[in-house]
């Protein structure tokens, strides 16, 4: 539960920041949506309730008009692109890699193109030209081409480096325990994790905290996680959820910074 010792910790850096009269800004997104499930409703009904704005990772090569259909019903939710199909090309003993170098360049922003044009149109009131690459991975190379494809920026996963081609929409605390139980991680752990990204934005960091959800394998431990920190953090005066198109406003490439 949020109001645990586990959550002390959230409490007491939060309080921090009440009394220094600054405000947190969070932001969620969910990836591997593909189509309408009931594990879809649970988070978007969670979502809504705590009037958070999600941002949906969808996976264009396996979409279609049902999810579509679905999302013209809530007005805050937003689509990005998961790459194309979510398929793996890299090699063996290699980590998983849809956009990589495996391909050749043209195949793969190709395909990227596709997946923009696709869900720009089954999406057009939700839509975000921004680029979710599949394993939060993609090859350098193929970067300096997004803006040529129509993306405004790249989401993966970790604190944004400055100098690249493309402003960055980062995720940093990824619920889901991926080499181990594949359900939700730790309380504990999690609650640590948003308290050291959120001392690193006191320092003078004003990136927003990237909270990252993959609905189709959430457990009762995932659920109850996310719950609690809808709860935990939606009645604190020092935190702000805001939707991805809100924070997309003021990013500039970095050779535009002022």
């Amino acid at each position: 539960m949020a109001d645990g010792i586990a959550w002390d910790p959230l409490h007491r850096e939060l309080d921090r920041w009440q009394a220094a009269g600054r405000v947190a800004r969070f932001w969620l997104r969910d990836d591997d949506a593909v189509e309408p499930t009931q594990a879809l409703e649970t988070l978007m009904a969670l979502a809504g309730q705590s009037e958070v704005p999600l941002t949906l990772a969808v996976i264009p090569g396996l979409t279609g008009e049902a999810l579509a259909a679905r999302l013209v019903e809530d007005a805050a939710v937003a689509v990005a692109v998961h790459g194309w199909s979510h398929m793996n090309h890299a090699g063996l003993e290699r980590k998983k890699q849809e956009l990589g170098g495996d391909r050749p360049a043209d195949v793969v922003l190709g395909e990227l193109g596709e997946g923009f044009r696709l869900l720009q149109r089954l999406h057009p009131a939700r839509f975000l030209p921004v680029l979710v690459p599949p394993w939060n991975r993609i090859d350098a190379a193929l970067i300096p081409a997004l803006p040529g494809l129509g993306f405004e920026a790249l989401s993966v996963y970790g604190r944004a480096k400055q100098g690249g081609p493309v402003p960055l929409l980062n995720t940093h605390v990824d619920i889901i325990d991926w080499h181990g139980t594949r359900g939700g991680r730790s309380e504990t752990d999690l609650v640590a994790e948003l308290v050291a990204e959120l001392r690193h934005r006191f320092a003078g960091s004003d990136e927003p905290v990237g909270v990252l959800t993959h609905h189709l394998v959430h457990d009762a431990a995932a659920w109850d996680f996310l719950s609690a920190l809808f709860a935990t953090t939606g009645r604190h005066p020092a935190v702000r959820w805001s939707s991805a198109s809100e924070l997309l406003e003021p990013l500039t490439l970095p050779d535009q910074a002022t």
